[in-house]
């Protein structure tokens, strides 16, 4: 009996191992494949031979990722709902589109009372059941990722953690071998507290964490883990030498092409309205910044962007989105900037043709340049945006609910 106890912790220890693994096998390898699904068997055949201890640490565990996981989306709940977006496009369900929001929201909130309820012992039962619905089905979904490249990056860790598909789909195999013996011994998980209360505490949890994804989605990230953060010098490797090369995908026959930046044909409206970004990759150089802005005529000017000194850029990756009441506190902002010397700037995921009536309805967007919209998306998450730059520092930025505090701090 010693000996087959002592499987779980040789089990939970290989979980462990291979976690760290992970990051250093990016791409498909045989053998670590078939090393994570012998663990996930064995998880499963030896299920009744954990006790107490082992079960313990195994809801730990599990609770402390979900709880991780759910952190970094919720953190950025725009981030996840534009990756639902990628993967409604992929699976052909557009229909979902305008409930993206929503969806992000609830399946944030619905990890986050797993992972919370599992590691405080509250609702165990029920977290463990809805632990095992959620791995399932993106056990299933990281697999297709894996095989067929469906979405480039499944966001699982939000912006926080890259990883690649087959990455993702490794990490939800040791998740499933830590996670099956509690639900296998789902009975043993109990807790001492009356159901009522129970619901109670789960209940402040739901609210809690739901009042914190609608801060972030209205006030931006309290921590930002995208490159364009407050307090970065985004210059600093503006001297480097580097081709960029972006990767499109037809949105109706699913091919990709792959151009080297600016060289694709972005002011063409029928041509991006049947491609989208998927990807990017930089050869040589630094480390690319993440945005690539030019002016009507072709020209790259993101380098002027980034050495103007009290520069304010207001980003938008869709104008039709921007309400009136908000184009008056922007023309409010952009008059009393010019006034005290700030240079301002738009950076638009629009047509030329497009922004023409745009000026024409809004005279004071005078300046404007032209970026891709997931590029757009990263610099300030909230549509319309604002950032101040200075030399290349990011001073600060706002979503346009926060666009009276850039006026009193400019």
């Amino acid at each position: 009996m010693k000996n087959r106890n002592s499987i779980s912790w040789i089990s939970i220890a290989l979980a462990l191992a291979t976690a760290i693994g992970i990051f250093f096998i990016p791409d498909y390898k045989l053998w670590f494949l078939l090393l994570l699904l012998a663990n996930v068997v064995v998880s499963m055949v030896f299920c009744k031979h954990y006790e107490k201890q082992s079960l313990t640490v195994c809801r730990v565990l599990v609770g402390g990722l979900f709880i991780f996981s759910s952190f970094t989306k919720g953190v950025d709940p725009l981030g996840t709902k534009y990756k639902m977006l990628d993967y409604f496009a992929s699976y052909h369900i557009e229909w979902l589109n305008e409930a993206a929001m929503v969806l992000a929201v609830l399946m944030i909130l619905a990890e986050f009372l797993i992972g919370i309820c599992l590691l405080t012992n509250v609702c165990p039962k029920i977290a463990a059941i809805g632990g095992t619905a959620f791995m399932a089905l993106f056990t299933t979904v990281t697999l297709f990722d894996a095989l067929y490249d469906m979405v480039p990056d499944c966001g699982c860790f939000g912006t926080a953690v890259k990883m690649t598909n087959w990455q993702t789909f490794y990490k939800n195999l040791v998740i499933d071998a830590v996670l099956l013996p509690l639900i296998l011994n789902v009975k043993s998980l109990k807790c001492r507290l009356k159901p009522r209360v129970q619901f109670l505490i789960g209940l402040a949890y739901a609210l809690l964490f739901t009042g914190f994804q609608i801060y972030n989605y209205r006030h931006l990230p309290v921590i930002d883990f995208m490159n364009w953060k407050v307090g970065k010098q985004m210059n600093a490797e503006s001297e480097r030498e580097q081709q960029i090369y972006l990767t499109f995908r037809n949105k109706e026959t699913g091919k990709t092409q792959e151009y080297l930046s600016p060289n694709y044909p972005w002011s063409d409206t029928v041509w991006m309205s049947q491609w989208e970004f998927v990807d990017q990759r930089v050869v040589g150089g630094m480390e690319y910044i993440g945005f690539t802005a030019m002016d009507e005529e072709g020209n790259d000017v993101t380098d002027m962007i980034l050495n103007t000194p009290n520069l304010l850029m207001f980003t938008s990756h869709d104008v039709s989105a921007i309400t009136d009441k908000e184009w008056e506190t922007i023309k409010e902002i952009t008059e009393t900037a010019e006034a005290k010397g700030y240079y301002v700037v738009w950076a638009l995921a629009e047509m030329p043709e497009r922004v023409a009536m745009l000026q024409q309805e809004h005279p004071f967007v005078s300046e404007v340049y032209y970026g891709d919209e997931l590029e757009i998306k990263t610099i300030v998450r909230f549509n319309p945006g604002l950032i101040w730059l200075d030399e290349g520092l990011v001073k600060d930025k706002w979503s346009a609910i926060d666009f009276k505090k850039a006026w009193e701090r400019i």
